[in-house]
């Protein structure tokens, strides 16, 4: 399986919430891991919010920072461009997506084009993953 997390489904990784062992068993079984490079932000923001939310200490957002850090070199980075922007432009509108949403979901969408295959688009956000099955891609609930 080649598996796609948007931020949502890689946090998941790390902070213990609702969809965390599914996103840790697909990514036990994929054999590609792929994200977007504004990922990496998004991801740090929302740990570190969960900190500043007091729902994790500094000492255990210090551990998962540096998990995350160890595993960020292992995933499938993939860029982010004018081409893929515009793209993500038109998702906004034919969607009513948010525009980092639609900036993963033209993502996953383009990896899917290049590689000739069905890509599991991990995602827990209800319009997100409507919006990404018209676009062919695979759900990972």
């Amino acid at each position: 399986m080649i598996l796609y997390l948007d931020t949502s489904a890689l946090v998941k990784l790390y902070a213990e919430e609702i969809g965390s062992e599914v996103v840790r068993r697909a990514v036990a079984d994929a054999g590609l891991v792929a994200t977007s490079l504004l990922s990496y932000a998004e991801a740090r923001s929302a740990l570190a919010r969960k900190h500043r939310g007091e729902e994790i200490t500094r000492s255990t957002l210090n551990r998962l920072r540096q998990e995350f850090e160890r595993d960020w070199e292992r995933l499938h980075l993939l860029p982010v461009d004018e081409a893929l922007v515009r793209k993500a432009g038109n998702l906004t509108e034919e969607h009513a997506l948010r525009a980092l949403d639609a900036l993963h979901l033209a993502t996953a969408d383009a990896l899917q084009a290049v590689l000739r295959t069905t890509v599991t688009f991990a995602c827990f956000d209800g319009a997100l993953n409507a919006a990404a099955k018209t676009r062919g891609l695979a759900s990972l609930k």
